[in-house]
């Protein structure tokens, strides 16, 4: 890697020159009462006359905007630096009780009046995230689908008719334009060091939230509208996200040394990992992750530049995609290695992930509330991949007793949020769900009627042989001596047989579009077969009650006993639906690369059993209990699976 020592900056020269500079090029002294009123009232015009447009399109012209309120924002900084802590919140706090996290904005005024240009930036970070999520708030008052990004947010009619086009204009100047500061995201996306953001430039952002406040209890008192605040992500199962071990005070304290050495961290970044680190200690979470989120992407995207030779692209690369611009293969995932790039897809990009970044950036998670577990993890991965690019002469950090255990978590990472990993979970969990089906209370032998039916007849037979010789066949493709000859079906649809098999490592970085289309079917599959097994257990659950208390009808006891012998033979049947599922996933990425005719083929035979398990799904549902009709069915699927597997035989060896 190139030394981070030689990086004075991963600003563009012209972000640079827009941020660090142009603001403070006019030297005027302006007068805060200009802008605002002896009760603290923003007065708007004062303040939407510095913003600039071209005469051209008349859009903003954001380079003579910016200069013209540097000295705006200057004064503003000072006013606030002059008012005690009791006088800004009588004076304010209420004005921004529509962002619903004032707790947050009284926190980036304390920061103003300190000299700490990395709490400036944290306080920053945390203030457009909940501006971001207000704002959104207040969309939703007059549109339906509020915008991802914040450039489109701030761009909407919606907002420009609640608070006023040239309003808005003022806050695309700081915050959701490429043309303007663009302060969220250099912040964000780690391209700004402590010393490059303006304190000047955070205040005035905390002025302009009180002033929206201002604008939009107007707003509601006119329209008589009632502003909602949308409920924040909450993260469940967090056992799931469990891949690293507790950090204690040594680990941390073994970090703060990783940290000055290690070639992953550019100098100029070091008092961001410093305090990740010092507030994670101090228990504040959320706080942790904001500061550490950004360094990680900049760490990456140094090592991007250098493991690929393009140097040029500090200031712009997409670290994690398969290609670069040209076309050539992007070396940063060979250098990271696969559990490394699985641990980043899992909690930044994954959809049915944490997705910690989005979630953070946008606004959509209660800082106070932060879990633990999860800092715990982003923590944990940033350790080893600064042991793993350090050089030689911090061996005895690398190699102490308290950090091996965390590399040799960091080594055998595997996905846990990509559709494949998913998939591998549902089938796991329908086969637990399945576990209970022996246990299902049943009628006494002795009460029991015999009628007519599959039980110990020839087509009951012919099931079980179909079901037997697609095993036979596709044993071939399973681990060895798992198979039974004296009973085929048990010895193979187990629980056991799937845990080996869903425990197969297989890639998922970068899975073409042709294997998450299999997936996508598989898992919907998976779904339905799950269904089923809840409804037979809900339902025999309540017929064994009422047969019991003796509230069925002749009718309802004839069902009840044909669904008892249906249950005996659907068992095997979802089972082997599972085995094929797993089958399947294991072998899916070859199959689809090497023979994509047969995989078309293929998808066909899959959806037609996808269409037989949603049948499934109706016929076994409480308010219609198609005994009959599930079992016709089945022995037609069956049919189907046993003439398609020779031709899954030929797929599989051409996977192998």
């Amino acid at each position: 890697m190139a030394l981070p020592d030689s990086v004075t900056t991963c600003l563009s020269q012209p972000v640079c020159y827009a941020i660090c500079k142009l603001g403070f090029e006019k030297k005027d002294t302006y007068n805060i009462d200009n802008i605002l009123s002896g009760s603290g009232e923003v007065y708007w015009p004062a303040v939407t006359e510095h913003v600039c447009y071209l005469e051209s399109d008349q859009s903003v012209d954001y380079i003579r905007s910016i200069r013209s309120l540097g000295p705006v924002c200057e004064s503003v900084n000072s006013y606030f630096k002059s008012l005690t802590k009791e006088q800004f919140v009588i004076q304010y706090a209420s004005w921004f009780h529509w962002t619903n996290c004032t707790g947050v904005f009284l926190e980036v005024f304390d920061v103003l009046q300190s000299t700490q240009a990395t709490e400036v930036a944290l306080g920053l970070m945390k203030l457009t995230s909940c501006l971001e999520r207000a704002l959104g708030d207040v969309y939703l008052l007059k549109g339906n689908d509020c915008p991802f990004l914040l450039r489109d947010l701030l761009a909407s009619e919606q907002l420009a008719d609640v608070f006023g086009q040239t309003v808005m204009n003022v806050l695309r100047v700081f915050i959701g334009s490429p043309h303007g500061l663009n302060l969220r995201n250099v912040l964000w996306h780690g391209f700004a060091s402590p010393q490059e953001i303006p304190a000047k430039y955070c205040a005035m952002l905390l002025f302009l939230t009180a002033g929206l406040g201002q604008l939009l209890e107007t707003y509601l008192l006119q329209t008589k509208d009632v502003l909602v605040h949308r409920p924040y992500v909450i993260f469940i199962g967090l056992e799931e996200l469990d891949a690293f071990p507790d950090l204690n005070s040594e680990i941390l304290s073994i970090a703060e040394e990783l940290v000055k050495l290690s070639s992953f961290v550019l100098k100029i970044m070091l008092p961001f990992w410093i305090a990740a680190l010092t507030a994670f200690k101090q228990s504040r979470y959320a706080d942790s992750v904001i500061l550490l989120l950004p360094q990680l992407e900049a760490g990456l995207r140094l090592l991007f530049t250098t493991t690929n030779k393009c140097p040029n692209r500090l200031l712009t690369a997409e670290m994690l995609a398969k290609h670069l611009d040209n076309e050539e293969v992007n070396q940063l995932p060979v250098v990271l290695e696969e559990p490394a790039m699985d641990f980043l897809w899992d909690f930044l990009n994954h959809q049915e992930g944490p997705r910690i970044r989005d979630h953070l950036s946008h606004g959509e998670i209660n800082l106070e509330t932060f879990p633990r577990e999860i800092a715990n993890q982003i923590v944990g991965f940033a350790i080893t991949i600064l042991c793993r690019f350090s050089d030689e002469a911090m061996y005895s950090l690398k190699e102490h007793m308290l950090i091996k255990p965390l590399m040799n978590c960091a080594s055998c990472y595997q996905s846990r949020f990509h559709p494949i990993s998913r998939l591998k979970k549902q089938v796991l969990e329908c086969m637990k769900s399945m576990h209970l089906w022996p246990e299902l209370a049943t009628v006494p032998e002795e009460q029991e009627q015999r009628i007519k039916g599959l039980e110990g007849n020839a087509e009951a037979n012919t099931l079980i042989l179909m079901i037997s010789e697609i095993i036979s066949q596709l044993q071939h493709f399973m681990p060895q001596n798992c198979c039974s000859s004296d009973d085929p079906i048990n010895s193979v649809l187990t629980e056991r047989l799937l845990v080996e098999l869903c425990d197969t490592r297989i890639c998922t970085l970068y899975s073409p579009r042709p294997v998450l289309e299999v997936v996508v079917v598989l898992r919907k599959m998976s779904a339905q077969c799950h269904q089923v097994s809840q409804q037979v257990i809900a339902g025999a659950a309540l017929r064994h009650t009422q047969w019991l208390n003796k509230t069925l009808r002749s009718r309802q006891r004839h069902n009840y006993r044909r669904m008892l012998n249906s249950i005996k033979f659907l068992s095997p049947v979802l089972r082997l639906i599972l085995l094929l599922i797993t089958l399947e996933l294991v072998s899916v990425h070859s199959v689809c690369k090497k023979n994509p005719f047969d995989y078309q083929q293929y998808l066909k035979f899959l959806k037609a059993v996808l269409q037989y398990t949603e049948n499934l799904v109706t016929y076994t549902s409480p308010d219609k209990n198609k005994w009959d009709e599930t079992m016709e069915l089945t022995k037609k699927t069956l049919i189907k699976i046993k003439k398609i597997s020779d031709r899954k035989l030929m797929l599989m060896h051409l996977a192998t």
